[in-house]
């Protein structure tokens, strides 16, 4: 009896340790907070060793607007503009479908984001499939979006930044975005520095004229904060 019961010990203990580890393979993986910093660093790198161009393409692995031809100030805002998204959909979301159903949810609203960033784009190939993907996310991403504006918000408090410039920009301009998620971190973080999001963007070489978030009472450039 003894011995079976040591047996029995060892199998929940492994299976215990297993679980442990696949629990915690998976929310590695579905947390991006190096790769963000990491990524946005090599486009400021760039900029600081005055490589343009190397700038251009850097950002275009990070944001879905077309990069070939947009100069230093429109590069930094790009930066700005998909470190402010990507808080939420990338940290933020993740963190909280843990908070809220585990593992399993985190998986799930990881997929949707995915599939998101995949085909969820206007366009004739995926706009049927493109559409479903991109609605679903935005349900998904509804609560975590405004909990990261209200983060910013804290965060620039607690460092002496705008935070009234940052509650304002939220409540006057974050709505005004095409997505009903991405202007509230966006609008938020500009308030906080002091600098004007938003503008005109290509995307497949269309024009696509975007509200601007916040005031511009600095200018916005990548020296300031690197």
């Amino acid at each position: 009896m003894l011995r079976s019961a040591g047996c029995n010990y060892r199998s929940d203990s492994h299976s215990s340790l297993g679980g442990f580890l696949a629990a915690a393979y998976w929310i590695f993986t579905c947390l991006a907070v190096r790769s963000l910093d990491h990524e946005s660093n090599k486009v400021i790198q760039a900029l600081r060793s005055g490589d343009l161009p190397r700038a251009r393409t850097l950002v275009g692995h990070l944001v879905g607007r077309d990069t070939k031809d947009l100069c230093e100030a429109d590069v930094t805002r790009a930066v700005f503009e998909t470190v402010a998204e990507n808080m939420s959909d990338a940290i933020v979301a993740p963190l909280f479908y843990l908070a809220i159903s585990g593992v399993p949810g985190m998986v799930t609203y990881k997929a949707v984001n995915t599939l998101d960033s995949m085909v969820g784009y206007k366009n004739d190939r995926y706009i049927r499939f493109g559409w479903a993907a991109a609605r679903l996310d935005d349900i998904a991403n509804y609560i975590p979006a405004r909990v990261t504006a209200g983060l910013i918000v804290l965060c620039a408090a607690l460092l002496r930044l705008r935070w009234r410039s940052a509650i304002r920009a939220i409540f006057r301009d974050a709505h005004l975005q095409p997505s009903p998620n991405a202007g509230y971190p966006e609008a938020a973080l500009a308030g906080a520095l002091g600098v004007q999001l938003g503008g005109r963007n290509y995307y497949f070489g269309k024009p696509v004229q975007k509200p601007l978030l916040g005031d511009r009472l600095e200018a916005l450039e990548w020296r300031r904060f690197s």
